[in-house]
């Protein structure tokens, strides 16, 4: 079993940097939601991270098909009603609706092989996992006590 985890700090109502092992991002929301449009928002990081997970395990099924793939680019895309999120209505869901990826590839493999490829690849995919499953999360949030020196 691998754990993974994140760390964050504010830096606005609507900015946060985040550590990952050794790494940092900002998250921010665009002027149109109120943020400072420093970085992409959580949705958007959403969107990439079902990205970067897919081009690690396509490869990966590719490569066990015994499949060349010489080159690979994606785009996803989601539509979600902000209602929720900004508390003006509680009718649709704060998430996205549906997300749909689309893969470009160049290599070996005819259209029957890239799609069971597909379809392999969104099964054994992570992050497709977790949206498509409704992966329990359980939140909390804390009072810090300030010490007195």
């Amino acid at each position: 079993m691998l754990t993974f985890s994140a760390t964050a700090v504010s830096t606005s109502d609507t900015g946060l940097t985040v550590k990952a092992r050794d790494f940092e991002f900002l998250i921010d929301e665009p002027a149109a939601l109120g943020g400072g449009d420093l970085g992409p928002n959580p949705v958007e990081y959403e969107l990439a991270s079902l990205l970067g997970c897919l081009n690690v395990v396509v490869h990966l099924v590719a490569k066990e098909r015994g499949v060349t793939l010489s080159s690979f680019s994606a785009t996803a895309t989601g539509s979600l009603d902000p209602a929720r999120f900004m508390g003006t209505s509680m009718q649709a869901r704060a998430g996205f609706q549906g997300i749909g990826v689309t893969i470009e590839v160049t290599g070996d493999a005819d259209d029957e092989e890239l799609a069971q490829i597909a379809r392999i690849a969104e099964d054994r995919c992570p992050v497709s996992d977790n949206l498509a499953h409704g992966t329990p999360v359980s939140i909390s949030i804390v009072k810090q006590v300030a010490v007195e020196v």
